[in-house]
């Protein structure tokens, strides 16, 4: 599905998720609107039960009973036949979870590769390719370990290395680092950084507010609706704001002055 810069990625109106009957009816997702632009990188924040995970799901084309629209790079996604919508998760969509899902009778270079055997790509080819993107996570010499043998860190980097095989246009993650210690914590985030510098749209439940910080947006759910949407502006891009208001000879004059401060700091160092 090919979007323009002018269709938004992801488009939810007045979207519902109900379970049970009758009086034991609850909302998992209860009037949820929600546009998201390619190459944001939105966290998304809340208790337990306020429908993160529900909402993710959603996108992800992995729950078709709901209520409401959604359209995925400017189409309806119930309109798309199941077929289509298989081929648009194993292709569009990225998927990272927080128990990473790894495939335990499977090496690691196995795991990487399997989304590619639903395109039918060959057996070698498809061991290449994985190879390839296990190389740039930094774990090719682990390519046949099995997965009990890696530290959670590192299975969280092949669960990401398969996740972008395809090299797919949005990223799902699921609690992605909730398993982890505060270095490997730190090393994912890093690469999910990394692929939203590339262009990558990604979508991360989180309950971790320290990781905020790396999201270009921040939404918080709570009892199924969005409660706040909060655009994130970096220093980076606060100073590009503040620059873009002055005049041309003024902003010239003001890097100026920016390169001198830092190469004056590098100096007294």
């Amino acid at each position: 599905m090919a979007t323009t810069a002018k269709t938004p990625a992801i488009r939810l109106k007045n979207l519902e998720k109900r379970f049970g009957i009758g009086d034991a009816e609850t909302f998992a997702l209860n009037g949820v609107n929600l546009t998201i632009r390619n190459g944001e990188f939105v966290a998304i924040m809340g208790p337990s039960g306020c429908g993160k995970t529900t909402l993710l799901n959603i996108i992800g084309l992995l729950d078709t009973s709901y209520d409401g629209e959604y359209e995925l790079d400017g189409v309806l996604a119930d309109s798309i036949s199941k077929r289509k919508q298989a081929k648009i998760r194993s292709q569009q969509i990225g998927f990272i979870f927080q128990n990473f899902n790894l495939v335990p009778r499977l090496n690691i270079i196995e795991n990487v590769a399997l989304p590619l055997a639903y395109k039918g790509i060959g057996h070698t080819k498809r061991l290449v390719m994985a190879s390839e993107i296990l190389e740039t996570f930094h774990l090719n010499e682990r390519e046949y370990y099995m997965p009990h043998q890696l530290s959670g860190g590192q299975t969280q980097r092949v669960a990401i290395a398969r996740a972008l095989v395809n090299q797919p246009s949005i990223i799902l993650a699921d609690e992605p680092t909730g398993n982890l210690d505060s270095r490997a914590s730190y090393a994912i985030m890093e690469e999910l950084s990394a692929l939203h510098k590339q262009g990558k749209t990604i979508l991360m439940v989180t309950h971790n507010p320290r990781l905020t910080t790396y999201a270009s947006r921040v939404i918080t759910m709570l009892d199924g609706q969005i409660d706040t949407d909060t655009k994130v502006v970096t220093d980076l891009a606060e100073e590009a704001l503040k620059n873009s208001k002055l005049p041309k000879k003024t902003r010239i004059n003001k890097r100026r002055q920016n390169k001198t401060a830092r190469a004056s700091k590098r100096k007294r160092k």
